[in-house]
C-alpha cells in the first residue's frame, strides 16, 4: 500500500470515529439566568439586534472589548447584549469581576460542563454572535469586536 493510500485509510477511519457535532441552528434559542437572578430569553428580544458575547475573567481581549460593547448598546436603542461568562469560576468571583468592570448589559455564567444547546462551543475567546431582529445569526465573530465592526455588520457592510 502506498503512503498516500495508508494516509487516506487512516484519515477516513479517524473521520468515522470522531464525534459528530450538529451544526448551530440559524435561529438559535437561548434562555439563561443572569447573575442578578433575572431571566434573559433571546426569543423575547425579537425586533432588536442582539449581541451574544462569550468571554472569561482571565481573557485580556475580552476585558478590553467589554466597554466598547457596553457603549455600543447604550448608544443604539435597537441593540441589546448578553454577556456569557464562559468560566468555571465561582459565581461570586464573576460578580466581583463585573463590579470592577461594569457593563450596561446583563451577564450570565455558562460553565464548561454545561454548554448551551444551540450555540457552538467557543473555539477561542472572546466569541460573539450578532443576532438579527428576526432571531437569526447575522454574523459570528471570533476575537474582539469593536463598535465599528458591530456597526458595519448591522449596516450590512
Amino acid at each position: 500500500m502506498t503512503l498516500f493510500k495508508s494516509f487516506a485509510v487512516l484519515a477516513f477511519a479517524c473521520g468515522c470515529i470522531a464525534p459528530a457535532h450538529a451544526a448551530m441552528p440559524a435561529q438559535p434559542t437561548l434562555k439563561v439566568t443572569t447573575l442578578d437572578g433575572k431571566t434573559f430569553d433571546l426569543a423575547a428580544q425579537r425586533g432588536k439586534w442582539v449581541i451574544v458575547n462569550f468571554w472569561a475573567t482571565w481573557c485580556v481581549p475580552c476585558i478590553k472589548e467589554m466597554p466598547d460593547i457596553s457603549r455600543f448598546v447604550a448608544t443604539h436603542k435597537n441593540v441589546v447584549a448578553i454577556g456569557l461568562a464562559y468560566d468555571d469560576s465561582d459565581p461570586a468571583d464573576i460578580k466581583a469581576f463585573v463590579a470592577k468592570h461594569p457593563v450596561v448589559y446583563p451577564i450570565a455564567q455558562v460553565t464548561l460542563d454545561k454548554p448551551l444547546k444551540d450555540f457552538d462551543e467557543p473555539r477561542g475567546l472572546p466569541t460573539t454572535y450578532l443576532i438579527s431582529p428576526d432571531g437569526k445569526v447575522a454574523k459570528p465573530f471570533v476575537g474582539p469586536v469593536t463598535a465599528a465592526s458591530l456597526g458595519a455588520a448591522i449596516d450590512g457592510k
